[in-house]
């Protein structure tokens, strides 16, 4: 008598990787390069601090959450009773003009935007105790020509981001230094919907503290762009005397209607601010 074979039971499939889609460059998010000569003129500024909005980009660009974004970070710096600034023109990058603000925030630049004077000009102000606030793309390019600006401000070299279809996904941030005055008022678990970045190191030196850290296990990242435990998102650093943030959140406008959010950039601007007064 013959007897029938079992057959082996098929393993589950698994769900498939996430694979980016093929990216095609779009003309409206990829402007002309533009290289300014010619400062902009300031208004006076009469408060006790003047914050620079910076939003030039020679590389990628989002207008909607630019747009968007200098104005939210016009009205939280108003909302301060100080001045602020609001400008595309990185001619203003010159030490007579640089020298009448206490912070900069650098709102999704991209690409290189200053000419080897203006990024001395830059430099120098950070190093002699300016604050700055570098947001989402302000540390989102693969390379750029100024090394300077990636290894010793940003520290870590940007990878990538998670990518179509699966671009924007929930994920959480737990927070490394609850206790920080830009972490005040945050969740120690916070969970949001984002384009998630990840950069090729942790940054150290330099006096580097992270401030939160990334849970990969509460999103879907690229495969090549894991980090593990340590994925960190946002952090600050010395700069000479002075000090700056950067956080890899913000790339959707909406993004910049969130409380906490704002809550977030809100205490980074209270923060860079006090950076000739106080040590990084």
């Amino acid at each position: 008598m013959l007897m029938a074979m079992a057959m082996p039971v098929a393993a589950q499939a698994q769900a498939a990787p996430q694979v980016p889609a093929p990216y095609v460059k779009d003309p409206r998010n990829w402007p002309t390069p533009v290289v300014d000569t010619v400062p902009p003129t300031l208004p006076a500024f009469k408060a006790r601090h003047a914050v620079l909005v910076l939003s030039k980009t020679n590389g990628f660009r989002d207008d909607p959450q630019i747009r968007t974004a200098n104005a939210a970070l016009a009205a939280l710096v108003r909302a301060r009773g100080w001045d602020v600034f609001v400008t595309e023109n990185a001619a203003v990058s010159n030490p007579a003009q640089l020298a009448k603000f206490d912070v900069i925030v650098l709102n999704s630049t991209s690409g290189d935007i200053f000419t080897e004077a203006q990024r001395a000009a830059f430099r120098g102000w950070l190093e002699r105790g300016g604050g700055l606030v570098a947001l989402h793309g302000a540390g989102g390019d693969h390379d750029y020509a100024w090394k300077w600006y990636q290894e010793s401000l940003i520290g870590a070299v940007f990878m990538g981001h998670t990518a179509r279809p699966k671009q924007f996904q929930q994920g959480t941030i737990h927070l490394a230094e609850p206790g920080h005055p830009i972490l005040k008022g945050l969740p120690a678990a916070w969970t949001r919907e984002e384009e998630w970045y990840a950069f090729d190191r942790v940054p150290s030196g330099a006096q580097t503290r992270i401030l939160a850290w990334l849970d990969e296990d509460s999103y879907e990242p690229v495969p090549n762009q894991r980090m593990g435990a340590q994925h960190p998102i946002m952090w600050t650093r010395c700069i000479g005397r002075g000090r700056m943030v950067f956080s890899a959140l913000g790339h959707k406008a909406e993004t910049y209607g969130e409380p906490l959010h704002l809550r977030m950039i809100g205490n980074a601007l209270d923060w860079a601010a006090v950076a000739k007064r106080q040590r990084c």
